[in-house]
């Protein structure tokens, strides 16, 4: 079994092309290193290029939510932890941290990611080798506390 620490990608780190006009990361270039940070986790559960290439299965994101912490700039380092939440045959939903090499916490990420059959495409069952894997990182994982921000919300406040 996986020790009960979340999952701590490589880094990862911020390119030109990821700055905007403001002189920081871009919003949409946040959403891409926590994918490829997911990718490392994903891979770990037998999620992948070999996945999809061998067996004819994927996963896609079904839903992504992203909250922005502090900025990050041209050079900066990055990477991100990876907490396993909650499964079920078709799909599970994960809890990501991008932390700064420094240590401090840039932006959180929640998803929701179904398991597809490419021959649909359509949502379908894990063979029982990756359902396994996953139930195992989730178990070990459910040892943890729960990530602050973990189903954030988003909206104005209003004064009653």
């Amino acid at each position: 079994m996986p020790d009960a620490t979340p999952f701590m990608s490589s880094f990862h780190t911020v390119e030109q092309g990821w700055i905007d006009y403001n002189g920081h990361m871009n919003m949409g270039y946040f959403t891409v290193v926590m994918d490829r940070c997911a990718d490392e986790a994903f891979a770990g559960m037998g999620f992948g290029p070999d996945y999809v290439a061998t067996r004819g299965l994927t996963t896609y994101t079904a839903e992504f939510h992203i909250r922005y912490l502090r900025e990050v700039k041209l050079g900066d380092r990055v990477r991100s932890s990876f907490y396993l939440l909650d499964h079920d045959e078709k799909r599970f939903h994960f809890f990501q941290e991008l932390f700064h090499e420094e240590g401090w916490c840039a932006a959180t990420g929640e998803s929701l990611t179904l398991h597809v059959d490419m021959s649909g495409p359509r949502v379908a069952p894990m063979p029982e080798d990756i359902a396994a894997r996953v139930a195992e990182m989730a178990q070990a994982h459910a040892a943890l506390p729960r990530p602050e921000g973990v189903g954030s919300r988003i909206g104005t406040r209003r004064k009653g």
